[in-house]
């Protein structure tokens, strides 16, 4: 069985410490267990009714209404406030979070398609799946989601872009070219996915070869297609091997290189004329439209 400290579940469900143990003496729903030196934990069962009861609450339900609800209609009141055209980014994030614990399609497209109707595509993944992403790390990295539901979630979102992409114009032919990858060791797809829709959506030509590219590759397509950027990231630790990888890729060519990733990683290479830097998607953007107008400008 899954479970959670009380330091866990103030920082998943946003309730405090001290609200719990009120609760917990008032109510009848919440009944910790303790370990055998009297620390009290919660199951993954006891996180989803927090998570549902603390979105209810934020908006004006009294926990003693709450207390004596049948599951069922907590489940609808939720539904309704995730709803509401008004609903706070923080209660969108904890419903986000339950649609992955549940491993819930249906509620995780239905909060996804309802930001894609209030603010475009692009801004639901900048300002609603990225947030997510790093707000629900408390559970990957303290081992608590387990490994089906973090592959679940990120392969709906995963989903949701290409879908996205597949639905944009070809650019024509004479557009500027972008090859995207990653590199072998490297699996966070999802920001490099995104780059490809922006790309496409400004008129570039992508070519998206994905996940575990071996540099040979990546060199042999750059003299198929002549590309005007190179474009990858960096998330996972590499610093000692990622300037010799760099230097490989670049040889041989005059390509740009777009990189994105971690600070860590960022910081480790050395700033040249070749290299550019991306440190947010707003960033990709304005660089990307800067070097569109100057292809358009040289043709």
């Amino acid at each position: 069985m899954i479970s959670y400290s009380v330091a866990q579940v103030e920082a998943l469900t946003g309730i405090k410490a001290h609200t719990l143990r009120i609760w917990e003496r008032r109510y009848d729903f919440l009944e910790p267990a303790r370990t055998p030196t009297n620390i009290r934990y919660y199951s993954d069962e006891q996180l989803k009714k927090l998570l549902n009861f603390g979105i209810l609450v934020r908006n004006g339900y009294r926990v003693s209404k709450l207390n004596k609800m049948p599951s069922e209609q907590v489940f609808e009141e939720v539904a309704k406030v995730l709803a509401n055209p008004g609903s706070q980014a923080s209660d969108e994030m904890k419903g986000l979070t339950l649609s992955m614990l549940e491993m819930s399609e249906e509620d995780f497209d239905d909060i996804f398609e309802r930001q894609v109707i209030r603010k475009g595509f692009f801004k639901t993944i900048t300002e609603t799946i990225y947030p997510f992403l790093q707000y629900v790390g408390v559970l990957w990295t303290s081992n608590k989601a387990m490994i089906a539901q973090e592959h679940f979630i990120s392969n709906l979102i995963r989903q949701k872009i290409i879908a996205a992409i597949e639905r944009l114009s070809i650019p024509q032919k004479d557009a500027p070219a972008i090859v995207f990858f990653l590199l072998e060791g490297e699996e966070h797809e999802i920001g490099l996915l995104l780059a490809s829709f922006v790309a496409k959506e400004m008129g570039w030509n992508i070519y998206y070869l994905g996940l575990g590219v071996p540099i040979p590759n990546i060199k042999k397509v750059i003299e198929m297609t002549e590309p005007q950027l190179l474009m990858t990231m960096f998330v996972t630790p590499k610093v000692k091997k990622l300037k010799s990888q760099i230097d490989e890729i670049l040889e041989g060519n005059d390509v740009s290189f777009m990189l994105s990733g971690s600070t860590e990683n960022l910081d480790a290479v050395d700033d040249s004329e070749r290299i550019l830097k991306v440190k947010s998607p707003a960033d990709f953007q304005t660089q990307l439209a800067d070097i569109h107008n100057d292809f358009q400008t040289s043709i």
